[in-house]
């Protein structure tokens, strides 16, 4: 892939992350669960774009690292996939591994 369509999907990661903390703070009744939805979607698109690059844009990483703490500290009622998901892109993206086994378990699990 080459660089502009990582840069195009950078800018769409940190746009939809900003989209998400706009909903967060525009209603405190609904969880604005579609809105990270969307981010996480594009957010592992961007990761499995880079996934050999040693170099990733400094704004994704400001989203994703601590993403699991803040949701937590953020609001007292957070949808369990909803960290399970934000726990799953920073593995993703800093370790490098997918924690989400199904359908890849070894035989007999």
């Amino acid at each position: 892939m080459d660089s502009s369509e990582k840069n195009r999907l950078a800018t769409k990661v940190v746009d939809l992350w900003h989209s998400f903390q706009d909903a967060l703070a525009a209603t405190k009744r609904r969880y604005p669960t579609q809105e990270f939805l969307s981010f996480a979607d594009v957010a592992r698109r961007y990761i499995k774009a880079t996934g050999a690059d040693q170099l990733v844009h400094k704004e994704v990483v400001q989203a994703i690292n601590g993403l699991t703490e803040f949701l937590q500290l953020e609001r007292k009622r957070v949808p369990g996939s909803i960290l399970y998901e934000a726990d799953r892109l920073e593995c993703l993206l800093f370790l490098g591994n997918d924690p989400y086994f199904e359908g890849d378990e070894p035989p007999g699990l």
